[in-house]
């Protein structure tokens, strides 16, 4: 069984997609000693299933960080249906897909050993429409997997401190409701206050940003791969390199999660 946080259900169902992906595992030269043992295991057809299990349970427990394969699955999953673009490697969710086994099982161990560097991101501009343009950034298909699954381990902890009224970014809201909450408040309220954070995205300052998801989690990887995602550099179209200290870029999976919704 993997563990989780969700439901009995939940688990059954990730469990049986996570064995759909991985059963046969990975033969990628760079995993070849991780996975020798389970090679062994695919001849021995005589070994129990407990027996497997097992041996697949001191492999885990032999890594610094427990990062549990269902988040994986689940990450891999959420990012496939919100679909998207290439990064600077140019692979596509289709090119993904072909060495999907082999890809997904390198994240995992990538990630739970403490080894998972976020590549740079693709820097896209988009031109607004008061003027000037905005940088976007586009992850690869595998670091907008890695983020999703610091993102499904985060968000369950910073969620709750969140005000009723606050919209941006949250699980169940949408931009929609507060235009709805807003129509029926401008009946009872002669005043509106707007205000905007000019360049909040391109300015935030990193160690600041630290401090308060130090506040809101304990959790060691989840706090290693946001300082990561946060120096990550930007590759522009003419294939400039910029290296970021501040600042983080609109357009990845944590973006509204490291700035905590403000």
């Amino acid at each position: 069984m993997f563990k989780g946080e969700g439901t009995s259900g939940d688990h059954h169902k990730a469990e049986s997609t996570e064995a759909r992906y991985w059963d046969g595992a990975v033969r990628s030269s760079d995993e070849a000693s991780v996975m020798e043992v389970e090679r062994r295991d695919s001849v021995k057809q005589s070994e129990s299933r407990p027996q497997l299990r097992k041996q697949e349970e001191v492999r885990c427990q032999a890594k610094p960080f427990n990062i549990e394969k269902w988040l994986i699955v689940e990450a891999y999953n959420r990012v496939k249906a919100n679909s998207g673009t290439a990064g600077v490697d140019r692979q596509s969710l289709e090119d993904f897909d072909r060495g999907r086994r082999n890809n997904l099982y390198k994240l995992w161990n990538r990630m739970s050993s403490g080894s998972y560097m976020p590549p740079p991101v693709r820097a896209v501009s988009i031109p607004k429409k008061s003027g000037g343009e905005r940088i976007l950034g586009i992850p690869t298909v595998t670091d907008r997997i890695a983020q999703m699954v610091v993102k499904l381990q985060f968000e369950p902890e910073v969620e709750p401190h969140f005000l009723p009224d606050s919209y941006g970014y949250r699980p169940g809201k949408s931009a929609i409701q507060a235009v709805g909450v807003t129509r029926k408040r401008c009946w009872r309220y002669p005043w509106l206050l707007e205000f905007d954070i000019r360049g909040l995205f391109d300015n935030i300052p990193h160690e600041l940003l630290l401090k308060a998801i130090d506040r809101h989690t304990a959790n060691p990887w989840v706090k290693l791969y946001i300082r990561r995602w946060l120096t990550a550099s930007l590759v522009h179209a003419d294939g400039r390199t910029v290296e970021r200290d501040k600042g983080t870029p609109q357009g990845g999976v944590n973006t509204p999660l490291t700035i905590l919704h403000n």
